[in-house]
């Protein structure tokens, strides 16, 4: 099955258009199609909420960090501020999804 992303207005691809897609190339109707996209981002960040990994076999990885505490600086006025400790998400791309971004080569 061939997923192409040519007619998209803007660099970046949204929830809307990965629904658009899914109506067009696969059939579902618009609405399977949009609440399947909003299904799976939300169950990614439940998981990732719950301080569970998400792994997507051949795509990547992505993780909750734990920040530490710190100092930082108003960079306006330079006065310091401590900066509280944070979980943040992080994503590692997997090798296969390297190995094509390097190639250039589409993920079909």
């Amino acid at each position: 099955m061939d997923f192409s992303v040519e007619s998209l207005e803007t660099p970046a691809l949204t929830k809307a258009q990965l629904a658009d897609l899914l109506f067009e190339q696969i059939g579902l109707n618009k609405r399977e199609s949009k609440d399947m996209i909003d299904a799976f981002f939300d169950l990614i960040a439940d998981s990732l909420v719950e301080g569970q990994d998400v792994r997507i076999s051949g795509f990547g990885n992505f993780q909750i960090r734990t920040k530490a505490p710190r100092p930082g600086r108003n960079p306006r006025t330079g006065e310091a501020i401590p900066i509280e400790a944070r979980r943040v998400a992080t994503f590692h791309a997997s090798h296969k999804l390297k190995d094509q971004i390097q190639a250039g080569v589409d993920p079909s």
